[in-house]
């Protein structure tokens, strides 16, 4: 069974940062229906915690990220119970993305399947360098389908197809290439990378970085003049708190006072 662990350190006075973890690593951290609706609850509780700044998820171990869905689980479906099986599998895939902070994929080893369509639905992924990517479902008769719908987005439509297609796996320096992952690391420089990561948007403003996670996800579903709309008017709700103002003023004053 795949236990879902949460830890949330506070930092400074009251900023939030969640840990989630996926923690199954002798079967490569794979995904049950308890662990898929455990992620989901996980996120769904996150999202209403108005002190949170930002969330990593992980998987235990340094051998896999998650390294799918359990075919177990997937071979006994009928096709009732698989559009529930997957219906519940894109809840958890959408709880990650509704988080209202930035959500980043801490990424070593497999990511496999679900775990890539997961991987997909965070904010950034940084990688280590042994980490392999794919999406091998149609190896074992089924398409890959809800999330996976992110990927033409992040890597185009070619390379997605050649994904999806093969079903074959590709390195992290690849992923890097075509934009999969942010960031490419060494195993042992990942703690760090994750932690300049966090402590970047730990120091923008937290209801700028809501604002503009908010602002993204709009984005996605919008003409171009309809996304521009939107942005001015979020550029003004930005005014509705004193965030702006007290910021601009402290970087002013930074500006302005006398070097000693």
């Amino acid at each position: 069974m795949t236990e879902i662990r949460l830890a949330v350190e506070t930092r400074g006075d009251s900023d939030r940062v969640a840990t989630v973890t996926v923690d199954n690593p002798a079967k490569l951290n794979v995904l049950d229906p308890a662990g898929i609706a455990a992620l989901e609850r996980t996120f769904l509780d996150l999202a209403v915690d108005d002190a949170l700044r930002a969330v990593i998820l992980r998987g235990a171990g340094d051998r896999a990220f998650i390294g799918g869905a359990d075919i177990r689980a997937m071979a006994g479906l009928d096709p009732e119970s698989a559009r529930t099986f997957i219906t519940g599998l894109h809840r958890a895939c959408d709880a990650i993305r509704k988080v209202p902070v930035p959500v980043i994929a801490r990424i070593e080893g497999y990511a496999l399947g679900a775990g890539l369509e997961i991987a997909a639905s965070c904010d950034l992924r940084i990688s280590a360098d042994n980490a392999r990517f794919g999406m091998p479902e149609v190896k074992v008769g089924i398409p890959s389908v809800i999330e996976a719908a992110l990927l033409p987005r992040l890597v185009g439509w070619g390379r997605a197809r050649w994904l999806l297609y093969t079903g074959q796996m590709i390195g992290a320096e690849e992923a890097e290439r075509w934009g999969l992952v942010e960031r490419v690391v060494p195993s042992a420089d990942l703690d760090a990378t994750e932690a300049s990561c966090v402590a970047a948007i730990l120091a923008a403003g937290p209801r700028a970085i809501r604002l503009q996670k908010r602002l993204i996800r709009e984005w996605e579903g919008l003409r171009l003049s309809d996304a521009i709309a939107c942005g001015i008017a979020t550029f003004a709700e930005a005014y509705a708190s004193s965030e702006p103002i007290e910021r601009m003023t402290a970087f002013l004053g930074k500006k302005t006072s006398p070097s000693r």
